[in-house]
């Protein structure tokens, strides 16, 4: 197979802040597979909270280039055995993964849904994030982008005002993520006066290894709790079903679909509920996530939808969360720059 990368810097139309941190761009890698004349694109994003970089990602596959030349591609579940084997991070091993997928798709001429079995009649609709700001700018943030449902991010000493504040511009059912900013206690406490402002469920609102509090969470929460940050990799999804309602799966986290589509498998094994969420991707990203909605509970792939440039053509989600599938092969996805 024939190897190429390419790194973006993704501008977003706003600043996107969280608990911990605030940003105005995201950097991004593409990595492109390419063989008898098709070409696969996979996508993963630069984290400070887990030490990834796009340098950092780029040095790691480059390191095994020539292997990758001369890999004997047949479909991506091997191919991921041995990206996991050369022992590349997660993020890379995702962006890689992505591509081989995506390659496989085109390859048959077939969809990734359509070579799973999966049926897109019907699927969970994306929420739409309003990042952590003042509380003027988060509900200007919501008038400008009607929406049947947002994912509000929390994390400060005024979290119900600024809930309340919002419920007075829409009546959207809300998702509240705190990003690991609450106490046990003050998880508690929120909950019924969220649940009363049409909030549907939790996620991640204490640290990823406070297990006894999530514990506490898990007996005393009036509303659902969905991990994300304490779910990271397959090994963590059987702890989360003894201590959340569901968990979140990240593609850049866990290392692409290929662990992802066995994660759901469990989580629902062990009665949980499913989310995919993005890490601001463009449509690269999203349309690999998009390809798994049939298998979802809830879906977080608004990441293009953020950005002031996509560089992709794929999957396209139309105001009010309709998503349209192209028919091509694999993901979709054709790059535009």
């Amino acid at each position: 197979m024939e190897l190429a990368l390419k790194s973006y810097t993704l501008r977003l139309k706003r600043t996107f802040g969280i608990s911990r941190e605030s940003y105005d761009s995201q950097d991004s890698l593409i990595a492109a597979l390419t063989l008898d004349g098709k070409t696969g694109y996979g996508e993963a994003t630069s984290n400070p909270y887990y030490g990834i970089t796009v340098p950092g990602m780029i040095t790691e596959i480059e390191g095994i280039r020539a292997e990758i030349a001369g890999f004997d591609f047949r479909e991506p579940s091997v191919f991921h055995e041995f990206l996991v084997d050369k022992g590349l991070s997660n993020f890379s091993i995702c962006a890689l993964d992505l591509a081989a997928h995506d390659l496989f798709g085109k390859l048959q001429d077939k969809p990734l849904y359509e070579i799973w079995g999966t049926d897109i009649s019907n699927y969970p609709i994306s929420n739409y994030t309003i990042g952590l700001d003042s509380i003027e700018t988060m509900a200007a943030k919501i008038r400008e982008k009607p929406w049947p449902i947002y994912k509000i991010k929390l994390g400060t000493d005024h979290d119900l005002d600024i809930v309340r504040e919002l419920r007075r511009y829409t009546d959207a059912r809300f998702r509240i993520d705190a990003n690991c900013a609450w106490s046990a206690a003050e998880t508690i406490a929120n909950a019924p006066l969220l649940k009363e402002l049409g909030v549907e469920f939790l996620e991640q609102p204490l640290k990823a290894d406070d297990w006894e509090g999530m514990e506490q969470l898990a007996h005393n929460s009036v509303l659902p709790v969905i991990a994300d940050e304490s779910c990271i990799v397959e090994s963590d999804v059987a702890a989360c079903a003894l201590h959340f309602h569901g968990i979140n799966i990240k593609l850049t986290k866990c290392g692409g679909l290929t662990p992802a589509l066995r994660m759901i498998s469990e989580a629902k094994s062990l009665g949980m509920k499913v989310m995919v969420g993005c890490m601001t991707e463009s449509t690269v990203g999203i349309s690999a996530i998009a390809q798994l909605l049939p298998q979802l509970d809830y879906v977080d792939m608004d990441g293009a939808l953020l950005l002031t440039e996509d560089i992709a053509t794929g999957v396209q989600i139309r105001e009010g969360g309709e998503v349209i599938f192209p028919r091509t092969g694999g993901s979709g996805v054709s790059l535009i720059a």
